[in-house]
């Protein structure tokens, strides 16, 4: 990349607006461009930012020769269609989760960036987080030994609301909504980090609090779950079970145990995003369970605007990184694929009630 500031262009203003802009601005990037379908959105969120251009058409957006990437921040509904033109327009791509609809369009996704030599990769930023970057690390030095079994659980109360929650693109499947997907997605590709591919998949989706209010306020069906479970076998070896609901009360947070036949890692969290200062509990050849030290390293700074900023702005060093190697750092489009697959086969076995084998 050249000595001055690349160029790059933001499409969707929700989490692009929240993570996706500050962090780019404070990586190096200059955000040239804002796209979003609502003009006057758009045009305050790029004044907030002090981006110099606003777009309604995302393609429009894509085409401009004064950019060397796209960020796609929008709906999953959109992102085969907008990588796809991105990539094919020589542009590098930074596409959130979760990746695509369905496995078949993330494949379509994959075999374009393959063949277009450009970097692209997913925003699984919670790779990046200290709590979870710490845990690779004590599992790749044999800290519990064998893996066995990995529980986790998150449990929320965002849909528990005295009257049904607004109508938006969530609830809707061709727009990709669903918890599965939002919050699912992450854990997925987190486990597959730690533990590498899966061989088989059974699962359950479900929508315990269905009702939205549409603009009319009239009480409708979501078409999309609130609450999943799934249970996975990695072809590595070991099992990993997960249980999470944004309908339950009162909200608990998460919590992630790895044991194996040696030792025991124990990750807590209140929210649904891994904290900066996340601490990880282990315990190592029967020893009792103790707060682990993480390295320093896996938290070379902090950034007050937005709990998410620190790990998103190390997952966009190795974007830019990427970029100058002319590679695509995991995760990565491949990453983002196998994850569908997971995804995909979660709702194929809540709808026929077997255990679905992965390629």
């Amino acid at each position: 990349m050249s000595a001055s500031k690349p160029k790059i262009g933001v499409i969707g203003i929700g989490f692009g607006a929240q993570v996706y802009i500050p962090g780019l601005q404070s990586e190096g990037w200059e955000v040239a461009a804002l796209c979003s379908r609502n003009r006057d959105k758009a045009t305050k969120a790029a004044a907030a930012a002090g981006v110099p251009n606003v777009h309604t058409d995302p393609l429009e957006l894509i085409s401009r020769d004064d950019i060397a990437a796209v960020a796609i921040a929008t709906p999953p509904g959109a992102h085969r269609e907008l990588a796809i033109a991105a990539l094919q327009a020589g542009k590098h791509v930074l596409c959130e989760k979760p990746f695509a609809i369905d496995a078949k369009e993330g494949a379509a996704m994959r075999d374009a960036a393959d063949a277009s030599g450009r970097t692209a990769m997913i925003g699984h930023e919670f790779r990046y987080t200290p709590q979870r970057a710490y845990i690779k690390e004590l599992l790749a030095g044999g800290y519990i030994g064998k893996f066995q079994l990995c529980t986790v659980e998150l449990f929320l109360d965002r849909y528990v609301t005295p009257q049904p929650r607004p109508l938006t693109w969530a609830a809707f499947k061709a727009d990709g909504g669903g918890v599965l997907g939002a919050l699912g997605s992450h854990y997925i590709d987190g486990l597959r980090h730690w533990f590498g591919d899966v061989a088989t998949v059974f699962g359950h989706v479900e929508s315990l609090r269905p009702d939205v209010a549409d603009a009319s306020n009239r009480i409708v069906k979501a078409e999309t779950d609130d609450t999943f479970l799934f249970s996975l076998e990695f072809k590595n070896g070991g099992f990993a079970t997960m249980v999470s609901s944004f309908a339950a009360t009162p909200a608990r947070g998460a919590k992630i145990v790895v044991m194996g036949d040696s030792g025991t890692l124990i990750a807590e969290q209140t929210g649904p995003n891994p904290a900066e200062d996340g601490v990880v509990i282990g315990s190592h050849g029967g020893s009792p369970l103790q707060a682990l030290e993480t390295p320093k390293s896996y938290t070379p700074f902090t950034d007050a605007r937005d709990h998410r900023l620190m790990a998103f702005r190390l997952l966009v060093r190795d974007f830019t990184r990427g970029i100058e190697r002319g590679t695509s750092p995991a995760p990565n489009f491949t990453d983002g694929l196998r994850c569908q697959e997971v995804l995909d086969a979660v709702r194929e076995s809540s709808a026929t009630g077997r255990k679905v084998k992965l390629p």
